[in-house]
């Protein structure tokens, strides 16, 4: 019988420890998707991607007559002559299967050659003849409609009180509309996959956050067995949500591999493919209202959020979630509408609904700080709420005064004069910021571990979950190791394969939370089962179905980032310099592998505010900024002083081991800060991300 885990003691948990798989990468040891040799006696032949050039409409003929003449092109595989799947519904993934065209970049034909040169060079050479339909690729385009949910599961609206009456009565009011734009994931590795078919069981050494999450989804519309698909991440180059879910490369890499049937198949997405066929995150724009006594004390927030999702496959962003719980006030309303246009489908990227959500409400609360003449620190902290506003349920730990409180202090929040545009440093203004932080303390139940007695006092400890670059196999194998009361470097971990116990998603913020739970859980097993002392080859296998207490307790992670801002007096260039954030979110496990997930997080977060932008074209459907040339993130020159602090604590509420999720809270709050700091700099409001240049048209004399 499998019993809940029981919290553990930290012996190697919050201390150093080197990254387990660092040697492997640095040396170049470390293989990817792309670079697996798939056994077999073939060498692998290379599929490239053909893509509409039409959003709407449909295919009436592809002429690879002149591409299979190429030297070295084996096979063009189209909708004519793919395998057929047995369920279409998920047209996102149902590639190949019909003549319809529902987004510029949709994939229109595979060819296979055996080179990636002649590959190219034979799409290249593939003509597709379309039959265009009309087509709506913009906001402004399109109606907007609710869905029956927003993402993660959240409620599409939710009310309570009444945001009216209490907007008529309020002294102070703000009233502001806030918006961000489309952006891309661009994780370092792009998506890969290299798939084999042996006629009964597919293969595929995939780049990808969830090996069972591909397995699960690809199975039945090929008409397998869960069990005759096997998935291998060993390594992967980053995601920030992007592989998440599978997406149509992956379906493409495995029929390609059904069409040749025994030859191994390599598929590389290029990085201008990218941005038509791996997800993104939305463009989103916010209305907010805010009704506040003289002092600054809510009354009413009202937050309404609109964003756009495919016509193929729906993804609501769950943007206005944030504002259901963050402050207290009587009177609130959310409500989520998107439109429905013919642009590739969006998906999860690094906190999504938290980092657009969170950015409107953070700079609305600013905006009411200084209508109310209220240092913005205090306003929050006078609208900090006892319990949860959205629940009532009362909190693990919201020590979101704490962070503001200990984040001014380091960041010097006391000098800071309240009348914007007043602090010049030769031709810059000068600002500061800050910002509230939030995310949701997610477990995700059905996490399987298996462990296993070795000789010497050794354990094997094996879990389908999948490391990123995060760090989850180091910080995994200290969970493990003070679990067994052993040193980390007697842990044997064996993660990112299907044929491992199932485990989900590498994503929101639940991974370490979800495997190491399952984890603890299973060496409990294991000792119960075979006692203190285990002979070697005991082993024990359980299921993670419970453990955080959500049914009496509101799980939240919170943090407080302070920025400094500074704009070019002739120019209106904006420039960060100084960046701090503080953080509660649990037990940290390896204060080196955290550091770099809160750096990361407050670098996207700088990069969002300033920088990042996908522009796409209102005429065609696709989008034009299709390289890092033009799509900008933030480099090395543009990232400032980062410091980063976490309050000392342990949450046996969330986890056995007392650690909430760090991944994605390093980028709520943080374009908020920049934009606040912004406005201190030079008393003009932004808006609208990237916060660039024409902003700051005309700063102060």
């Amino acid at each position: 019988m499998t019993t809940r885990a029981t919290p553990i003691t930290a012996r190697s948990m919050g201390t150093h420890h080197d990254r387990v798989d660092g040697r492997e990468k640095v040396t170049g040891r470390a293989v990817y998707a792309m670079e697996h040799e798939a056994g077999g006696t073939d060498s692998p032949l290379t599929a490239w991607l053909v893509q509409s050039t039409i959003a709407r409409g449909r295919v009436v003929r592809v002429d690879a007559s002149v591409a299979l003449k190429h030297p070295g092109v084996v096979q063009v595989v189209d909708h004519q002559n793919a395998p057929r799947l047995v369920d279409t519904d998920d047209r996102e993934l149902a590639i190949l299967q019909d003549d319809r065209v529902g987004l510029r970049g949709q994939i229109v034909a595979i060819v296979l050659a055996e080179t990636p040169e002649a590959a190219r060079e034979g799409a290249r050479l593939t003509t597709v003849h379309y039959d265009a339909e009309p087509h709506r690729v913009t906001l402004e385009d399109a109606d907007t409609y609710a869905p029956e949910s927003v993402n993660a599961g959240h409620e599409t609206d939710f009310e309570t009180g009444d945001v009216d009456a209490a907007m008529r009565d309020a002294a102070v009011q703000v009233d502001a509309t806030y918006s961000t734009p489309h952006e891309h994931n661009n994780p370092m590795e792009p998506h890969a996959c290299t798939a084999r078919w042996d006629g009964s069981t597919l293969t595929m050494w995939d780049s990808t956050q969830a090996v069972h999450a591909v397995a699960a989804a690809l199975a039945p519309m090929l008409g397998l067995e869960q069990e005759q698909i096997t998935v291998v991440a060993p390594y992967v180059g980053g995601g920030f949500g992007s592989k998440g879910l599978p997406h149509a490369p992956e379906m493409a890499a495995a029929l390609a591999a059904m069409a040749v049937d025994g030859r191994p198949v390599r598929l590389a997405v290029t990085r201008q493919q990218m941005f038509a066929l791996t997800g993104y995150r939305t463009e989103t724009i916010s209305h907010l209202r805010l009704g506040a006594e003289p002092d600054g004390r809510l009354l009413a927030i009202e937050h309404v959020a609109i964003s756009q999702t495919s016509r193929i496959k729906e993804f609501a962003e769950q943007t206005a979630t944030a504002a259901r719980m963050m402050y207290a006030a009587p009177s609130r309303r959310t409500t989520h509408r998107v439109a429905a246009l013919d642009v590739a489908v969006p998906s999860w990227m690094r906190a999504p609904g938290e980092m657009p959500g969170m950015y409107a409400l953070e700079v609305a609360m600013d905006e009411l700080a200084v209508a109310c003449e209220v240092d913005p620190i205090e306003l929050r902290v006078r609208n900090e709420p006892d319990v949860d506003p959205e629940t009532g349920k009362p909190w693990n730990s919201r020590r979101l005064v704490e962070c503001l409180e200990r984040g001014a202090e380091r960041f010097g929040w006391a000098e800071r004069s309240a009348t914007p545009g007043t602090v010049r440093d030769g031709d810059w203004w000068v600002g500061t910021g800050v910002a509230a932080a939030t995310y949701p303390t997610l477990w995700m139940p059905g996490n399987t571990a298996r462990v296993v007695a070795l000789d010497g006092g050794r354990y094997a400890v094996s879990i389908g979950a999948v490391d990123i670059g995060t760090g989850a196999r180091t910080v995994l194998s200290q969970i493990a190791a003070d679990a067994l009361e052993v040193d980390p470097g007697a842990v044997d971990l064996s993660i990112g394969d299907t044929d491992q116990p199932a485990a989900t998603v590498a994503g929101g913020s639940a991974g370490t939370g979800s495997w190491g739970t399952a984890i603890v859980q299973t060496v409990q097993q294991l000792r119960r089962d075979h006692g203190q002392r285990p002979d070697p080859g005991a082993e024990s296998t359980s299921v993670a179905e419970a453990y955080p207490d959500m049914e009496n307790h509101a799980l939240h992670s919170f943090g407080a980032v302070f920025a400094e801002v500074r704009v070019h007096r002739y120019t209106g260039e904006p420039r960060v310099s100084r960046m701090l954030g503080v953080y509660s979110t649990g037990r940290v496990i390896n204060p080196m592998t955290a550091r770099s997930q809160f750096y990361g997080g407050l670098v996207m977060g700088l990069s969002g505010a300033l920088h990042e932008e996908s522009v796409r074209d209102p005429r065609l459907g696709h989008v034009v900024t299709q390289d890092l040339a033009t799509y900008h993130v933030a480099s090395h020159a543009d990232v400032p002083s980062i410091e980063v602090e976490w309050l000392d604590e342990d949450d046996h509420l969330a986890t056995p081991f007392g650690g909430r999720g760090i991944g994605e809270i390093g980028i709520v709050g943080t374009a908020a800060a920049i934009a606040n700091a912004a406005w201190h700099a030079t008393g003009v409001r932004a808006r609208d991300l990237p916060i660039t240049p024409s902003a700051f048209v005309r700063p102060p004399a």
